[in-house]
């Protein structure tokens, strides 16, 4: 079935003057993260930190092997984006990767993995797989219809139906799940990922050829 944008929402490939805006529509929902650092498990996040890592990640892992689409306003404000993650290939893993990018970028010890990472591990499937991460800005997440999200998505989607692979996708609300049911993905499902936090997972399996 077509789909149509309203016409004040203009979708596009990312660059790398776009990664900031993208860094940034994540604030409001990480803001509220917690991580486990004391007993009670009430340390906050290191948010600049995770900024500096989060840019790094977009500018030179998924801007250079996935697809970044951005969608934005009609005053070219940022409302939603997606980041698409390839499946692992080669000798180095994806994690190893960047990894090694944030230790020598940011000067820290990423002698164990995080506890995001952990989890993501254990709820994805173990074939090779395309993740998406998809953010809306909360002020305008009427505008996260099936329209947009199709039309953030197809890049992805076509990469993976191409390889013949399955998709995950990962959002830190369950309110941007809905529109992702029509595009093949199934109910979504909460996966911790800190003390007080979570994201939610779905997946989906390659179209038919």
């Amino acid at each position: 079935m077509p789909v149509d944008l309203p016409s004040r929402v203009t979708v596009r490939p990312a660059t790398l003057v776009d990664v900031p805006a993208v860094v940034r529509l994540f604030a409001p929902q990480a803001a509220s993260f917690r991580t486990s650092g004391k007993d009670d498990g009430s340390a906050d996040v290191d948010w600049e930190l995770a900024q500096r890592a989060m840019r790094l990640m977009l500018a030179h892992y998924a801007l250079e092997d996935g697809h970044v689409r951005t969608a934005e306003r009609e005053d070219g404000t940022l409302l939603a984006a997606a980041i698409w993650l390839p499946p692992e290939a080669g000798a180095e893993a994806a994690d190893e990767r960047f990894g090694g990018l944030l230790e020598r970028e940011l000067d820290v010890s990423l002698s164990e993995p995080s506890g995001l990472a952990t989890v993501l591990k254990a709820a994805c499937p173990d074939e090779p797989h395309w993740k998406v991460v998809t953010v809306c800005a909360p002020e305008d997440i009427e505008l996260w219809d099936h329209a947009l999200a199709a039309e953030l998505l197809a890049p992805g989607l076509r990469a993976a139906d191409e390889e013949r692979a399955p998709a995950v996708a990962i959002t830190l609300s369950v309110d941007l799940m809905a529109p992702l049911w029509p595009l093949g993905f199934g109910r979504p499902y909460e996966v911790q990922s800190a003390p007080g936090a979570s994201v939610w997972l779905t997946a989906r399996g390659p179209a038919a050829p």
